[in-house]
């Protein structure tokens, strides 16, 4: 990131504290009634540490085109909607309206609902129904706590992402009180438990061999629950490639992402968009190299992937979109280096599962009625002759990570279905409706 003046920085500390004293408007659930108790500490479980990838672009100014739009390297949400096919959609109606995307994430971001109104008043949005629960109690807000302003930048991406695919749907954003897994889980079963949307988007991941096993049994029960009330769930797949940071966080290996593995959950992974940052005509797209994919060493070759996967375990990603920082997504965020009411440009998956779970949200009210389950319907269109009309094919690029030490060799992108991109990038004016059309509901007890 660009380095700031002792000044600045000063100005912009006094300012957030300000803000902070000013925002109080965000409706706010804490510990309601029948909220899940945190797993039995016997567990071993790990902090979830977020390493969001941003850069400083300016204040907000309504009317502005920033540079990195004219330089096509970022994109507001009119160009991100042209890009993907989403604007004939949003011109009939077709926003979201009626669903609720959850968001599930740790700690919270206190300026949320005056960042959200800046974004939308910036980009011309109409301000949606912002329910923010905390199920296990709400953490009090440290600005010198670098994890917890790490998650505040998540929550900001994740909301006005979501949200800008699907202008029209609610968004509910459930926090953890900390980013230890057994926490997420608690407030991701108690998302499902109650029901409280049509779609899941998890931002977060960890090696998967890191996850303690009964833990990850325990939240493949609560992922097979969610699929009994078909809810769709999104996952990221990770922004270091094909490798994940070690569980002490002192290196990296080569590993897939968990949430993203479990077979119940549609694992979204990464691009690079050649786009116009002022039009939003559509280039071209390669596999992002940061983009997170691999194959399980705990979940087997779901029957989905049979014919697809050489792999005898599960493969991921199975989907992607626009990930790379170098073509990301412009984000109205109040931190305390910077102050409030200031642009950046975001990437990483953790913009690709909320845009995806937009894409859902617009889908079920196209449909009348929750997709659930999505991963049968995506590989029969993606085995169908409808394939090139419902996805953007990514077939160059690869995922290969080099932490600096050596580089961890990953996988190339391709023809069809790859470990890096998945199925590719969806044309959602065709992707909705041939979605919906190849979607038979609830056959999923084939999957272990």
């Amino acid at each position: 990131m660009e380095r700031r003046s002792a000044r600045r920085l000063f100005i912009g500390l006094v300012t957030f504290v300000a803000l902070l004293a000013m925002i109080g408007s965000v409706f706010v659930v804490q510990n309601p009634m029948g909220a899940k108790a945190a797993a039995p500490s016997l567990i071993v479980s790990h902090g979830i540490r977020l390493r969001p990838q941003y850069r400083y672009v300016g204040a907000v100014h309504a009317g502005v085109t920033y540079g990195c739009q004219t330089r096509s390297t970022c994109f507001g949400p009119k160009q991100y909607e042209n890009a993907y096919e989403i604007t004939p959609l949003l011109n009939r109606g077709i926003t979201g309206k009626g669903r609720t995307i959850v968001i599930i994430d740790a700690f919270q971001s206190p300026t949320i609902q005056h960042d959200l109104q800046k974004f939308d008043s910036l980009f011309g949005l109409n301000d949606p129904t912002l329910n923010v629960i905390a199920p296990d109690g709400l953490t009090p807000f440290n600005p010198n706590d670098g994890n917890q302003v790490g998650w505040s930048a998540e929550i900001t991406l994740d909301v006005e992402w979501a949200h800008s695919v699907a202008p029209g749907a609610t968004i509910d954003l459930v926090l953890a009180k900390s980013n230890q897994d057994v926490d997420i889980l608690s407030a991701t079963s108690y998302a499902i438990e109650k029901n409280l949307g049509d779609v899941i988007s998890q931002s977060f991941g960890e090696g998967e061999t890191c996850v303690d096993p009964t833990l990850l049994k325990q939240e493949h029960e609560v992922f097979q629950e969610a699929v009994r009330k078909h809810i769709t769930l999104f996952a990221s797949s990770g922004d270091q490639g094909a490798a994940q940071p070690t569980c002490d966080g002192s290196n990296f290996f080569l590993s897939a992402s968990s949430p993203a593995t479990d077979p119940f959950v549609t694992a979204v992974g990464g691009t690079t968009l050649n786009a116009s940052g002022t039009t939003g005509v559509y280039g071209s797209e390669t596999a992002w190299s940061g983009s997170g994919g691999g194959y399980s060493t705990v979940y087997a070759r779901p029957e989905y992937q049979e014919g697809v996967v050489r792999s005898k375990f599960r493969g991921e990603p199975d989907v992607s979109m626009d990930a790379d920082p170098n073509s990301g997504v412009l984000v109205v965020w109040s931190s305390a280096i910077y102050g409030p009411d200031q642009v950046f440009i975001f990437g990483g998956t953790s913009a690709s599962s909320p845009t995806w779970a937009g894409v859902l949200a617009l889908t079920d009210q196209l449909a009348h009625h929750r997709q659930g389950f999505i991963n049968d319907a995506i590989y029969r269109l993606g085995h169908s002759r409808y394939y090139n009309a419902a996805f953007h094919d990514i077939t160059s690029g690869n995922n290969s990570f080099d932490p600096g030490n050596g580089v961890i060799n990953g996988y190339n992108a391709g023809k069809g279905w790859d470990p890096v991109t998945g199925w590719g990038s969806p044309k959602v004016e065709d992707f909705a409706p041939l979605l919906i059309a190849f979607n038979h509901g609830d056959d999923f007890a084939h999957i272990r």
